[in-house]
């Protein structure tokens, strides 16, 4: 849907042609929250990352960073995760963990 919509003229051609109607305020739908981390959510992925570590793959990545091959980074993250944007998030995620590190010791 457009964000702002343009009151109809009420004439059959044109930009802005159609009946002239009144816009109706629809209820908004739980598929609009789709995608949203719930608080859980989060706390159950950081317990497990607490618990279970990383990957190999995600090791590999991270070494990779610490010495600046970061295209090498995201290659292999592809390779693993089979789509760019995938891998691109990823790497961002191990350099975020890498800087959180440093900034811990």
């Amino acid at each position: 849907m457009a964000a702002t919509p343009i009151q109809k003229t009420g004439i059959a051609v044109g930009t802005n042609k159609g009946h002239v109607t009144t816009r109706r305020e629809l209820k908004a739908k739980p598929v609009n929250k789709k995608g949203v981390l719930s608080k859980r959510t989060k706390f159950v992925r950081d317990l497990v990352r607490e618990v279970a570590g990383y990957a190999p793959y995600e090791k590999r990545i991270m070494e990779l960073l610490k010495n600046s091959a970061d295209k090498r980074a995201r290659k292999l993250a592809k390779r693993r995760l089979g789509t760019f944007g995938r891998a691109k998030r990823k790497v961002e995620e191990m350099s975020n963990v890498i800087a959180e590190s440093r900034r811990a010791h």
